[in-house]
């Protein structure tokens, strides 16, 4: 059965943008890019760089993890922001709205209905793992289908922003095991956790 992996990049203090939503990497962005952080993802997960990062750095790479993403409107919405329709034409794109009433690209997937519905309905499917790109409130819906977390720790705090599973997430304590991590050189800590 593939599972539904949550990788996203986290603060220290546990969140995964400001308080407006924006991308905190983009030009404006607080969230620096070391060198070592960008090699490691161009090797280890290339399938998670965006197309136009993708072109940028050569990286040609099917790679191993994921074929299938998912993301809120708002998340995909920066890329629309940006002119970017869709960010992975390599991957499956899957983008969950209630709003949206049609697709801005004809090979992303617009999800009206129930993300829990949905999730389990493309667990039982064949092919590799699906990736929760976020945004918090989508985590925040899909939180007990979560089989496991990636968290790109980044050595940075910000104060207030958007958390990690949203700001309406109900309160349901989990456990979770820690199976795999890396700090690199820039002080990014790559870590793996399974549902306890």
């Amino acid at each position: 059965m593939r599972k539904l992996v949550y990788y996203i990049a986290a603060t220290l203090d546990g969140f995964i943008a400001g308080p407006d939503g924006a991308d905190p990497t983009g030009p404006d962005g607080f969230w620096p890019i070391p060198g070592d952080y960008v090699q490691y993802l161009a090797a280890e997960y290339p399938e998670t760089l965006p197309d136009p990062a993708r072109k940028a750095l050569s990286v040609t790479a099917e790679g191993t993890h994921f074929d299938t993403v998912l993301e809120g409107r708002k998340t995909y919405e920066i890329g629309l922001e940006a002119g970017i329709t869709d960010a992975y034409p390599h991957l499956r794109h899957l983008v969950f709205s209630t709003t949206l009433t049609e697709s801005p690209a004809p090979a992303v997937e617009l999800v009206t209905s129930d993300p829990v519905a949905k999730v389990r309905e493309l667990k039982q499917e064949d092919g590799k793992d699906l990736w929760l790109i976020g945004g918090g409130e989508l985590a925040g819906a899909l939180y007990t289908e979560i089989d496991r977390l990636i968290v790109k720790l980044g050595p940075l705090t910000i104060g207030t922003g958007i958390p990690l599973f949203g700001r309406t997430a109900a309160f349901d304590p989990r456990t979770w095991n820690l199976t795999d991590h890396i700090v690199l050189e820039s002080g990014a800590a790559f870590l793996t956790y399974t549902r306890g």
